[in-house]
């Protein structure tokens, strides 16, 4: 019994996928624009997003300046979205919020613009153009649309990029350190690349992860130091401490900190 009602599904299944390929067929070789629109909408309601891109792209061009241009043109970025072409969505978005500003999608043109851009940001040691572009996206929907229900989703996401973009930051910052004084003085890079990383992203959960890095080359440069410049160099490397300390009192690399901060007294006299 089960095997027959199986059967029978998949009969009904096949039938549907010759019906939708058959329609799909018809609505590339036809000739009237309002039977392809009608198509693609019907196509992407029932998730066949491909078909709905295929088809809406040959005719958006043809519909601008009539009735259905807008919806035709919202379609087509949002077909390319739920084909995670995010690229391709995200112009067709800005297309559209730029042509219609005031338009009956612009709201999600801009909040779907941003958010794929940070669907499809690029791991942190590859290049973040496209994380910067997420956030540049983002910002925009939601200084357009402060009161929309969707501003905490953009939000977190702008956070959580922005954590990618310092993350990034900081490795490059642990490179120079690694670097030592290989060919110069990458301690100095390390910290001016962290402190930047620190002014550009206040509020990012490596924030303390950059300090303690400071810190670690702040030190590491006072001991490499020429004798008569010790005392000043392990000043800094006080102060430093005193800031850590401060702003991490719990932290679990303290004891890390509580070490330098040892060695640095004693080039340090009261």
């Amino acid at each position: 019994m089960r095997s027959h009602i199986y059967r029978i599904l998949t009969l009904v299944m096949l039938a549907g996928v010759m019906t939708s390929c058959g329609e799909y067929q018809r609505a590339q070789k036809s000739t009237d624009i309002n039977y392809k629109f009608d198509f693609a909408k019907r196509a992407f309601e029932d998730k066949r997003y491909v078909q709905a891109s295929t088809i809406l792209e040959e005719i958006a061009p043809v519909l601008k300046g009539q009735e259905k241009a807008e919806e035709s043109l919202y379609l087509l970025a949002m077909s390319n979205y739920e084909n995670r072409d995010y690229e391709t969505s995200g112009a067709y978005f800005r297309t559209y919020y730029n042509r219609y500003p005031k338009g009956k999608y612009a709201e999600l043109a801009r909040f779907y613009c941003g958010y794929g851009y940070y669907l499809d940001s690029p791991e942190p040691q590859l290049d973040q153009t496209g994380t910067i572009k997420a956030i540049q996206e983002l910002q925009g929907f939601l200084d357009y649309f402060p009161r929309s229900d969707k501003v905490s989703i953009a939000q977190n996401a702008i956070f959580e990029l922005q954590d990618k973009l310092t993350l990034k930051q900081l490795q490059n910052a642990q490179l120079y350190y690694n670097l030592g004084t290989y060919m110069g003085n990458n301690y100095e890079s390390a910290v001016i690349v962290a402190r930047n990383a620190i002014k550009d992203y206040p509020y990012s959960k490596y924030k303390e992860d950059l300090e303690l890095l400071v810190l670690k080359a702040r030190y590491q440069e006072a001991d490499l130091s020429v004798d008569e410049r010790k005392a000043d160099r392990f000043r800094e490397v006080i102060d430093e401490y005193y800031s850590f300390i401060n702003n991490y009192p719990d932290s679990p690399n303290r004891h890390e900190a509580e070490n330098i901060f040892k060695i640095a007294s004693k080039y340090v006299k009261d």
